[in-house]
């Protein structure tokens, strides 16, 4: 079977017309989608990166009318695939994202509250379009599982619940430390280790990456598909660029783009 090609990605946090900067799941805001496009020019910053992930991050019940929105407008700007989600309670509210321009639909705290939507979500679009998102901390009873933006914790080891969840009708894991996110301290060996060995589906990780090295370490783990970062102090204007160059330089197997043939296609549509 010929191996894939690993992935970089890029987050960007919704919250009530805002983009968000996350510590540790507590949030910060940035600035609005104006914002976004003037300071860093992120059709350009798109180039870079293999995928985007936007994760409508309200509290409560998450707004779908301005999130779609802002997905559909992304769109526009980003010529790669997208990931959408936040939210999700219903087959109608993952439709409507994948009718705004996601590819991908992220489900979380679904995955515990009703799998039997998770089934019917497969049912109808297709399990490759499911990308399941456990978000994991530490506590005094080791590493546990959270939802519902990390306010509600798992009564099962962090361990357990993500083989549960690798047995569910989905196409990826995307796997977050609570404890690393917003940190720029590196991604969590500790994390990526509860990983149950043979995953049947791709792994993407992240929380932590604060600069281009630290991409590198999982990307090179064999069950690692993919590293994510929503920093977007970090990894805006040339950092993704950089931080892609860096990878091909330390031999990790990612795609080599021609941004000036991905311009003209992003110009023709």
């Amino acid at each position: 079977m010929t191996a894939l090609k690993k992935r970089l990605m890029f987050a960007l946090l919704y919250d009530g017309g805002n983009f968000m900067l996350s510590r540790n799941f507590r949030l910060q805001r940035v600035g609005d989608i104006e914002w976004l496009e003037r300071n860093y020019n992120f059709r350009e910053t798109a180039l870079s990166i293999d995928e985007l992930v936007i994760l409508n991050v309200e509290r409560g019940r998450a707004s779908m009318d301005g999130f779609l929105s802002h997905v559909k407008r992304l769109n526009d700007d980003c010529f790669v695939p997208i990931t959408a989600g936040g939210g999700v309670r219903s087959v109608d509210d993952a439709r409507v994202l994948l009718r705004s321009g996601a590819d991908k639909v992220a489900i979380n705290t679904v995955l515990w509250t009703d799998p039997a939507l998770v089934a019917g979500l497969a049912s109808e679009f297709g399990r490759q379009c499911l990308v399941a998102s456990v978000d994991v901390r530490s506590t005094a009873d080791g590493h546990r599982a959270v939802v519902a933006n990390g306010t509600e914790e798992l009564p099962m080891p962090a361990a357990e619940w993500l083989s549960r969840v690798a047995t569910m009708p989905i196409g990826e894991i995307f796997l977050t430390s609570v404890d690393r996110d917003g940190t720029g301290q590196g991604f969590d060996d500790a994390v990526l280790d509860l990983v149950p060995p043979d995953l049947p589906v791709p792994l993407i990780v992240a929380g932590g990456a604060g600069k281009a090295e630290h991409f590198a370490a999982p990307l090179q783990r064999d069950e690692v598909g993919a590293a994510c970062t929503a920093h977007l102090f970090n990894f805006v204007g040339q950092s993704l660029a950089t931080s892609r160059a860096h990878l091909r330089g330390a031999g990790v197997d990612l795609v080599e783009w021609d941004p000036d043939l991905l311009r003209g296609l992003a110009g023709s549509v």
